[in-house]
């Protein structure tokens, strides 16, 4: 069991399961709006999702020092080398199979300048950090949803749009943010001693607890009344996210976890829609 945990742990550091939750919530997103993407758009997500994450974590761990505690963080500034030339392979790599399966269409400059927004952000956060820290995990919450969602929008005809499809979109944001403050608490301790600015360094803890139970519970609710309100070709998407919900609440309240637990059953979480909608 420890050396399963050790593997998984080197792949969350390696952020792969978040890449493969970005692709379930592109999947989630394709059923509910009811349109089919080729396999070919799914890896480009992912690749996509792990070189913005990565140079996110290698920009972090340049604040560092070797005698930092053991996390993903220290992971990214002992082998920041390697990973910079992997970065640079898996970004070149993208953007020509991008170029060579969308060619030079909307698609293309759309999934780019969405790309190149979400950098000049993470970047812009990270300088207002001291009087705007909120930003980070709400901006990352909102645009991590936007990035796994709008090539479902984009090919679904304008006629297919519901209010259900933008529910459940507002939804998943909310999910999102959910998570990112869930990490921001887990990570306060180690935040702090490396200098780094979130909404769990600003807010004590119990009365960041309180919130987070509160908008966990709020979520769930409404995840409740929209399965009740819903077409019957829509309640699997609430369910899938109330399940969602539901792990994360229960990993993040159980006592006797250590945070790489945590962590590990909140980013499993997003792997959801994957399990139950490739039935």
């Amino acid at each position: 069991m420890q050396f399963l945990f050790k593997f998984y742990q080197r792949i969350t550091w390696l952020s792969l399961d978040v890449v493969l939750g970005a692709m379930s919530g592109m999947l989630f997103f394709a059923r509910a709006l009811r349109t089919e993407l080729a396999w070919q758009e799914y890896i480009l997500l992912g690749m996509a999702v792990w070189c913005i994450y990565t140079a996110d974590h290698l920009m972090d761990a340049r604040k560092l020092t070797l005698d930092h505690a053991e996390d993903r963080h220290h992971f990214h500034l002992i082998y920041q080398k390697h990973l910079v030339v992997i970065l640079g392979i898996v970004g070149s790599i993208g953007l020509v199979w991008a170029i060579l399966f969308f060619g030079f269409t909307h698609e293309l400059f759309f999934g780019i300048g969405l790309g190149i927004v979400i950098l000049i952000i993470m970047l812009a956060v990270r300088k207002l950090a001291s009087k705007q820290v909120r930003l980070k995990e709400l901006s990352s919450a909102i645009f991590y949803v936007i990035g796994i969602s709008w090539l479902p929008w984009y090919e679904t005809p304008s006629i297919d749009y519901t209010w259900t499809a933008f529910a459940l979109t507002i939804f998943y944001m909310g999910l999102a943010y959910l998570n990112l403050i869930m990490l921001s608490s887990i990570d306060t301790d180690s935040d702090k001693e490396a200098g780094f600015s979130s909404i769990a360094t600003i807010i004590p803890q119990d009365k960041l607890h309180l919130r987070i139970r509160q908008m966990a519970i709020s979520l769930m609710i409404f995840a409740l009344i929209g399965l009740l309100l819903v077409e019957s070709f829509y309640r699997i998407f609430p369910s899938l996210i109330l399940i969602m919900l539901l792990m994360h609440y229960l990993s993040f309240f159980k006592t006797g976890l250590i945070p790489e637990q945590i962590r590990m059953r909140m980013e499993i979480a997003f792997l959801v829609p994957a399990l139950f909608l490739l039935l």
